[in-house]
């Protein structure tokens, strides 16, 4: 489809969502990316405590694919902390980078655009042992393996965490997908060419994940500990008709 999304898109929230305070329309659609399947990306906003905020929806509107990301203000919030902690900030994306569609969305996209600008913050001390731990472990895995189908299994899963990995060690932005390519070529040109010619080539992808394991810090396995918080049990009282579940305090 090659028409101008944006009529499309703004009538699509006015008939669905005439109460948005606003409406944003992103992804690859609007850019250079975009192909004869790219879809309708649009994040709306409700007005505070609205029910039918937060919610996800994928239709079909005027033979447009949609995905609707909808929120108030107070959902928008809890979400994009969620992305700003998992460092994969798509939310954050959408929102200041694409283009308002209803209302006026000057001061989130802003802010926006002010996180993806400014980045991550740095891995803690326990996140990069684990990180370090990770790679250390599936290299392991890879060095040992006999069946060819397990070190074929353990190599792709190797290459994708080296990728992931690559944007730790650099402390930059994480992605799934097509956004994983985006990033690591935003980070270093070259570091991405390494990791796409590595994918099919066992020896390849080994080499390249030592080498982002020595930028994380080298390998960790004797004396690595990973502390989690104990489980909060539950108690179970069982009645003649029914059975409550109580939490203990």
């Amino acid at each position: 489809m090659d028409r101008d999304p944006l009529p499309d898109a703004r009538a699509l929230v006015r008939e669905r969502y005439p109460q948005a305070v606003y409406a944003v329309l992103a992804g690859s659609v609007l850019t250079a990316h975009r192909t004869p399947g790219s879809d309708l990306d649009i994040v709306v906003a409700l007005p505070p405590g609205d029910p039918l905020a937060p919610r996800r929806e994928s239709l079909v509107f005027r033979d447009w694919p949609v995905e609707l990301f909808v929120h108030d203000e107070q959902t928008l919030d809890q979400w994009l902390a969620k992305e700003y902690r998992e460092r994969k900030p798509s939310l954050y994306r959408m929102v200041g980078r694409g283009t308002p569609i209803v209302g006026d969305p000057a001061d989130r996209q802003a802010y926006c655009r002010a996180v993806l600008d400014a980045g991550p913050d740095p891995m803690g001390p326990a996140q990069l042992e684990a990180a370090r731990y990770g790679l250390t472990d599936l290299l392991d895995d890879l060095f040992h393996a006999g069946d060819p189908g397990e070190r074929q299994v353990i190599a792709a899963t190797l290459w994708t965490a080296a990728g992931h990995h690559a944007l730790v060690a650099g402390n930059r932005w994480d992605g799934t997908g097509k956004w994983l390519l985006r990033e690591l070529r935003d980070h270093d040109p070259d570091l991405a060419d390494r990791w796409l010619a590595a994918q099919h080539d066992a020896a390849a992808v080994e080499a390249f994940a030592r080498d982002v394991l020595d930028r994380l810090g080298g390998p960790l396995f004797d004396g690595y500990q990973a502390v989690a918080p104990r489980a909060e049990t539950t108690k179970t009282t069982k009645t003649t008709k029914t059975t409550e579940f109580t939490r203990s305090t």
